[in-house]
Order: structure tokens, then sequence, then C-alpha cells
């Protein structure tokens, strides 16, 4: 083989990470509109001797220093996508930011809870006007941001699709978009029991709509768990994906795939490898080109075996 052959067959495993994310810059545009508005309560809180204004600001820092988590998950992955300690680059970092921001948000749903039920136990005054205030305050802040990282209609943060395979989600920039919608729910929520409990004395909706926004948040944390801790362990992809696979390899009836491991490397980003038996062995760009028909995989191992024994 010769050397121009060899360098050809040498390649980077940074597939992509070394660039810089679109989710990456809206990240910190909401880490500085969520840090200024929780300095705002806070002082704000202190100053009035507001329990409302300061709990809010504080919740708003908790949500600040998960989304910080997110910006960092970005800026490891981006400064490391070439580190050859990283077997298959650094597209996971990306997913186990998203990951710990699911596990937060499931946190942040148990303090909701906690504070709700206490709440309900032991009902407390409220300065409606103030906390309305407040609260349509955090609505606007939280919508704006929700705005900013909208992830649904951001064709950006996808990869491309081909053969009708499911979009890849950014999880670290889902994970952000999750704890902002999260505050913009509770604002929203909030908004609605209290004035409830102006116009009509019920007080007991503040504490009961805190239980509801927590289920919510629940959900969603253990929907964005389920899918990033899967890639993370590295899990099989669907047994249709797998199938089509076996079905391209052995069309021909010469051959025979033993062995197939086709797993996610982050987000959008796939790896297979697949052991084949052969009565009439190819070149393995003949199968990887067989493959890519109908997956889109980055990274190919192919272990060929013919049948007089010879192993490639």
């Amino acid at each position: 083989m010769q050397r121009k052959d060899i360098e050809n067959l040498q390649h980077s495993h940074s597939f992509g990470h070394d660039a810089k994310r679109p989710g990456e810059l809206r990240t910190f545009i909401v880490i500085a509109i969520t840090a200024s508005m929780m300095i705002l309560e806070i002082a704000t809180g202190i100053a009035f001797g507001s329990m409302a204004l300061l709990a809010d600001g504080l919740h708003m820092g908790s949500h600040a220093v998960a989304l910080a988590i997110n910006a960092f998950a970005y800026i490891y992955a981006r400064r490391h996508a070439k580190d050859q300690r990283f077997s298959f680059g650094t597209g996971k970092v990306n997913t186990l930011g998203g990951y710990t921001g699911a596990v937060l948000l499931a946190v942040f749903a148990a303090m909701m809870v906690f504070e709700s039920v206490s709440r309900l136990l032991n009902p407390v005054d409220i300065a409606f006007n103030q906390a309305i205030l407040v609260a349509t305050l955090g609505l606007l802040v939280n919508g704006a941001s929700v705005f900013i990282l909208d992830v649904e209609h951001s064709h950006d943060d996808h990869s491309h699709t081909h053969h009708g395979h499911a979009h890849h989600h950014d999880h670290n920039l889902k994970s952000a978009y999750l704890h902002v919608l999260a505050d913009a729910l509770t604002s929203l929520l909030a908004i609605f029991a209290l004035l409830i409990g102006k116009y009509f004395g019920a007080i007991w909706m503040d504490p009961l709509m805190g239980i509801v926004g927590a289920v919510l948040v629940t959900k969603w944390s253990l929907g964005l768990l389920k899918s990033t801790s899967s890639i993370l362990l590295d899990q099989q992809v669907t047994d249709e994906e797998c199938r089509k696979v076996r079905e391209v390899i052995e069309s021909d009836g010469k051959h025979t795939v033993v062995d197939l491991h086709l797993w996610s490397l982050g987000s959008g980003i796939s790896s297979g490898i697949i052991s084949i038996v052969s009565s009439d062995p190819q070149t393995t760009n003949y199968y990887k080109e067989k493959i890519n028909e109908v997956a889109e995989l980055q990274h190919i191992t192919v272990e060929l075996h013919s049948d007089n024994g010879d192993d490639h």
C-alpha cells in the first residue's frame, strides 16, 4: 500500500466538535440575562424586605448555575475536540452536560414540591401586588430566554438527516432550553395562582400550582435523562436500523453478518463495528459504501472473514 493511500485512511476523530456550535452563544446570552435578573431581584428583595423577591432571585441563581454547566460543556468539548485521549472525540461531553442539567431539573422539581407542600400545611401571607409584579417580570425575562434558546425551530442545531433517520438534538442546548422553559412555566403558574388568591382569597392555589409545575418539570427531566443516558451508555441504535444494515450487506447471498454494533458517539454522530463472513470478500470500502446507503455513520470498522479462513 502506498504512503498516499495510508494517509487517506488516517483521519481525525474531532467530528467537527472543534467548531463553535450555534447553541453556545445563545447559552451565554441567556446566562447574562438570568444573572442580571438574579442580582436585581436579590438586591431589591434585601432592600425592601420581600421574601418573594429574594426567593425568586435565588431560584434564578440556581438556574444560572445549571446554565453555566451547559456553557462549560460547550467550551470543554470544543477545546479538547482533537485531544487523542478521547477515542471518538468529545461529542459525549455535550451529552453529559445535558444529562447533568436534567439531574438538576429533577432536583429543582423536588425542591418545588417540598416548598409547596410546606406552604399548603403552613400558609403564609402573600404581598399579592408585589409578587404579581415580580412574577410578570420573571415571565418576560424567561420568555425572552426561551425564544433565544428555541431548539424546535432551530435548523442549525440539528444534524442533517438522510434515509428517514430521526433528527439528533444538541442535548446540551435542550437542557438549557428546558431550564428556562421551566422558569417561564413557574412564572406563568405563579401569576395565575396569585390572581386567583388576590381576587378570590384562595391562597392555597399558589402552592398547588407549584406542585403542578414540579410535575411537568419532572416529566421533561425524565425525557432528557432517557435520551442522554442511552448515548452515555453506548446503547445500541434501533432494531430497524440494525436490520437495514444487515439486509443491505446480506442481500447478494454471499455475505453473512455475524456481529453488529451501531451506537451514538454524541448528538448526530454515530459509529459502527461490523463482522462479516463472506464467500466472495470485497474491499472494506465496498462494505462501508453499502452501509452508508441505509445508515449515516461517521466512523465504521469492518472485520471480514472469508469462508476459507482468511481474515481481514
